[in-house]
Parts: structure tokens; sequence; C-alpha cells
């Protein structure tokens, strides 16, 4: 059963929780709100507050399949985004479209087996969305709640996006174990997180590599929150020695490995496996697997997605996948099976949890002069021959702006002359050694 009886969500500022038979009416109440909407997907601005959850398992109860989205999506990306998946309904947006969204008249329903819809991470250009199964969304669901040892005492805070695999992952897990989540938009360099944190005896923390950097800033210290004794990073690679110091602060310290397209995540590296895998992001969650094939990290397991969508017509495609991911990522496994990732095959990196193509960064840099963008720990590098410091600075506020994500991942640096290959190309491969 989905959410589990013992479940509870608790609103920020509240002083009970939503449970039991009162959470299933509520439930039942949103799914019923849906009654008499035109097939196709719903389109939900996913907040981390009672009524976007409400939407989400509403439309789960009803059978719908339905997209968590972005809140402050630009109004051009929704309408571009509407116009190719042809939603049946935009809940939750504060600037809904000036045009009702287009017919479906001429489009097929979406496949019964479709439950829910991710944007791919990144955020540069035209984001596709991910088809997760029901059964994918369960099965992962049910595999992070065993590897982490989650069950109705557990008490979490969504300190991720709930439109974001992660942070979904953390409700979608608690919920099927019985365990309870804290619902706040607020962010951990706000003091009423914290307070949150203290107040409903939150038992674990979820957070990406710069969130632990900030923690570290701020002078994170556990004591002030006896009952926490967990906490669970993935999103990026996080550095072994910030995992080590936070690691002895608590009790429990998870390390993870994942992708929007196995539902959330893969592979957990337990606690009493720190000391000697270090450097590894663990071993498969139950049900799934890992191979390397050609130097790629290939996983099987019953969370992969049914394949991408593009359009409206691809929500009504079946599993293209048949179980099996490859990934994209470089990785070697250890005669233990454990996981260590040791590059990309694409130019694709993570800032801030957040999927960033680079040669997409390239491309809206031209016109500056030569660039070259390259990737390292949770940032982004941009090699540049013409700029003064004051400049690199406007640049890497232009992205982080254009990007939606903090400037300071952006590392914009000068360089004399770009290393360049026996081809002419850029080598990257020189530029990423400079780092």
């Amino acid at each position: 059963m989905f959410p589990h009886p013992r479940a509870r969500l608790i609103p920020s500022g509240a002083e009970e929780g939503i449970g039991g038979d009162q959470l299933a009416h509520y439930i039942k109440r949103a799914a019923e709100n849906l009654d008499g909407l035109r097939p196709g997907p719903l389109f939900c601005a996913m907040r981390n507050t009672l009524a976007s959850v409400f939407c989400y398992l509403g439309a789960w109860h009803a059978g719908r399949p339905i997209a968590l989205l972005d809140p402050d999506l630009p109004a051009a990306t929704l309408a571009e985004l509407s116009e190719r998946f042809r939603p049946a309904a935009l809940l939750g947006f504060t600037n809904p479209l000036d045009d009702p969204p287009p017919s479906r008249a001429d489009v097929p329903d979406p496949h019964p087996d479709l439950g829910l819809l991710l944007a791919t991470s990144g955020s540069t250009g035209d984001p596709k969305l991910v088809r997760l199964s029901r059964q994918a969304v369960l099965s992962n669901a049910q595999a992070i709640a065993t590897a982490l040892s989650i069950g109705p005492g557990e008490i979490a805070p969504t300190s991720l996006p709930l439109h974001y695999s992660y942070g979904l992952s953390v409700l979608n897990s608690h919920l099927i174990s019985g365990g309870t989540v804290v619902l706040t938009e607020a962010g951990l360099l706000e003091r009423s997180f914290w307070a949150d944190l203290h107040t409903y005896d939150c038992t674990s923390l979820a957070a990406v590599p710069y969130q632990y950097s900030m923690m570290r800033r701020i002078r994170f210290d556990r004591s002030k929150y006896p009952r926490l004794t967990t906490l669970t990073q993935a999103g990026g690679r996080l550095a072994p020695e910030l995992v080590q110091e936070f690691a002895g602060q608590v009790e429990r310290f998870y390390v993870m490995y994942g992708q929007t397209e196995a539902t959330a995540r893969m592979a957990v590296l337990p606690p009493d496996r720190l000391a000697d895998k270090l450097g590894t992001v663990g071993v498969a969650v139950p049900g799934g697997s890992f191979e390397i094939d050609d130097g790629e990290v290939v996983y099987r397991g019953p969370n992969v997605m049914m394949g991408y969508a593009e359009s409206a017509e691809d929500l009504a495609r079946g599993d293209d996948l048949g179980g099996v991911l490859r990934t994209g990522d470089l990785g070697t496994l250890d005669p233990d099976g454990f996981l260590q990732i040791t590059g990309r095959l694409k130019r694709i990196a993570k800032v801030f949890g957040t999927r960033v193509n680079l040669d997409d960064v390239e491309r809206m840099l031209r016109g500056l002069g030569p660039v070259a963008v390259t990737s390292g720990d949770d940032r982004v590098t941009v090699w540049t021959e013409a700029l003064d410091p004051a400049a690199q600075v406007r640049m890497a506020r232009r992205l982080g702006a254009e990007l939606r994500l903090h400037w300071s991942g952006f590392d914009v640096r000068h360089i004399d002359h770009l290393p360049l290959l026996a081809t002419g190309k850029i080598d990257y491969r020189t530029l990423e050694s400079l780092t």
C-alpha cells in the first residue's frame, strides 16, 4: 500500500502531522478533484508543500500520470512544454498560461503503466521528460527504504526540491515504509529550517555536495539535534574529506549514486564500509545490479525508466529499455561489487545537483572571445583568453542567472592560449589537468 498506513506528513509550523485515515481521506479527496478532466498527463508545480504533495498523491491514487515540474519555470518554458506534451491540466502554477493547454484530439492517451514524469535535471536545452512506470517508482522507494533501514520511527525534512528525483525519493521512501516527512520550503541557510529539524525531532537529513559545503561554512553542529542520526548524500561526488568529516558526526552516513532515469538511486555505500571503500558509491540497491561495458556503467533493475519523452505521442509508448540503463558514466567495479565512478562519456556536469550540458554553456558564451568549458567537483570551469577579473565575475553571474544556479558554481579562469589537439579541436583533457 502506498502510502503506508503509519506514514505521516507534517507541514512546517503545524503542531501535529497528518497520517492514517486522515491522510488517506485527503488523498482520496485530491483524487476525486481530478474527476472530469480529459485524458492526458497532469502538470503540477511541485513545491515542498502539503498542497503539492496531495496533488501528487491524488494523481497517483487516481491512476493519472503526473509531471512534477519546477514551480519557477519561466513562462516560455512552461508554454513550450505544454505545447509538446498536451497536459490535461496545469495545477498549482502561480502564473498560468495565457492560453489553455492545446487540444489532445490528435494524440493517443498515455500508456496505462505510466505513473510519473520528471524533467531531466539539466538546465540547458529543451528538457526531456523521463517516463517512469508506477512499478519503477514503488520498487525504488522500497529498495531505498530497505538499504537505508527507513521505518515508522524515521523523520526527514524536505531539504531538497520535490520536483528533483533525489528529493522526491526521500518523500517516497518514507511514505512507503511508514516514516514521517516534514514539509518545509526553507533552505539550509535559513534559521527556520534548523528550527524545524529540532522541533520535529528529525532523524535524518538528505543533501547534495554543495549543501554539505554550506553546512561546513555555517559550522553545522550535530549536538544541537540529538535525534539526528543519519545523513545521506547523492547528486554528485562529495570530496572524501567532507565524507569523513560529516560521517564522524553521526551514527550513519550514506553515500549514494543515482539518476532520474533510474527513478532515483541505484547504489548505496553502507556506513560500515566507508572506511575501506571510501571513494566508491557502494553496491547496487536491492533488486539492481551493475556491469561495466567498454568502460561505461550499465545498470539493470526494476526502477529503470520506460524511456524518454519529447512529445505527447511518446507518452503512449511502452517500456523501451527493458530495465537496462546505460548511464553515460565511466566506472569500475571492484571484486566485492563496489562501484567507482571515474568520469563521463558525454560532456555533462552536475552543478549543485543540477545537470548542465557543457557544450550548451559554450554556445551561450559565443561572441565573448575564445572560451572552453570543463567540469570539476560540483563546479563548471570556464577558460577564457580575453577577460579581466571584473569581467570574469560578470560572466559567472550571467551564467548563474541564465541557468538559475548560484554563480559560485562557475569558476571563470584566464588562460593565455587554449590548448589544441592536432585536429585543431580544444584539448579538454589538458584543461582538466589544470583544475
